[in-house]
């Protein structure tokens, strides 16, 4: 990119971009550009070496929309915008430790959320990262058609609500809200806000069933969509240090947090950024 020292790596064939040579507090108006159409097109960006100051990881989240505030996470203290992803030396369960994308269980999704590295163990605490394109391009025709018809209806109640997933844990400290959950429903394959493409758009830790459908007959199918997203050559996987950001679209892209760092302490902070109603593709 003329007059900047940007570049644009990609990580895999898969999945994912390195954005290099920039200083997300201080971007040039070509290297914006740059930013967002490395976003567009690859689904997740990672930066590295950037000193953020919770004001100033605020800052950057604000030039992508505004902020979309989990009702579910514990918050920074005296930042209620930015959520704590913790997992201290006594726990065992780690936080988004399954494939997932964030607020699916929300009638407007979010539009992606920037993960900054605050403490990391000495080893593991990776992040998996998955393609919502090409989970939905390589599938067979008349699955792909089939799908095309089809919505799915997305909750948080098992994952947050009282008695739920996460308050059997060590980690039910963590979360709050409980009174808070709710469903929503949204087209199995959706035309991207942004590129325009079809993708996949749904996931193991949210999506409960198709509607209309019920739960034990929509199962089989589900399963084999989750199996086929989750392929490695869709994937790429991000190693943490200090200073790492990540900033990745729930519309395009799953997660997963690796809890391979038993006894060690890993503290992330999060910003959600908001989206838009989600359209079916044609």
């Amino acid at each position: 990119m003329s007059g900047s020292a940007m570049q644009v790596r990609k990580m895999t064939g898969g999945c994912g971009a390195e954005i290099t040579g920039i200083d997300v507090k201080r971007l040039s108006n070509s290297e914006w550009d740059g930013v967002r159409n490395a976003f567009a097109e690859h689904g997740v960006i990672f930066f590295r070496d950037q000193e953020l100051t919770p004001e100033q990881h605020l800052d950057f989240a604000r030039r992508w929309a505004p902020i979309d505030i989990n009702r579910f996470f514990t918050a920074v203290d005296g930042y209620p915008e930015i959520a704590e992803v913790r997992k201290e030396k006594t726990q065992t369960k780690n936080i988004g430790g399954h494939w997932h994308t964030d607020h699916s269980y929300d009638q407007v999704p979010a539009m992606g959320s920037l993960l900054l590295a605050r403490e990391l163990p000495e080893e593991g605490g990776d992040t998996l990262f998955a393609n919502m394109y090409r989970a939905y391009e390589t599938l067979s025709d008349g699955l792909k058609n089939m799908l095309l018809g089809l919505r799915a209806v997305h909750s948080s109640r098992h994952v947050f609500g009282a008695g739920a997933a996460y308050k059997a844990t060590d980690l039910k400290s963590a979360f709050k809200g409980e009174d808070q959950v709710g469903d929503a429903v949204h087209p199995v394959v959706i035309r991207h806000p942004l590129s325009g493409r079809p993708a996949l758009f749904v996931n193991a830790s949210f999506t409960t069933h198709f509607e209309g459908w019920s739960v034990e007959d929509s199962k089989p199918l589900l399963e084999h969509l989750y199996r086929h997203a989750a392929r490695p050559e869709f994937t790429c996987r991000f190693r943490w240090a200090p200073g790492s950001l990540a900033f990745w679209d729930n519309r395009a892209t799953w997660h997963l947090a690796v809890n391979d760092y038993q006894g060690e302490r890993r503290l992330m902070h999060r910003i959600t950024v908001a989206g838009c109603e989600l359209q079916a593709a044609a």
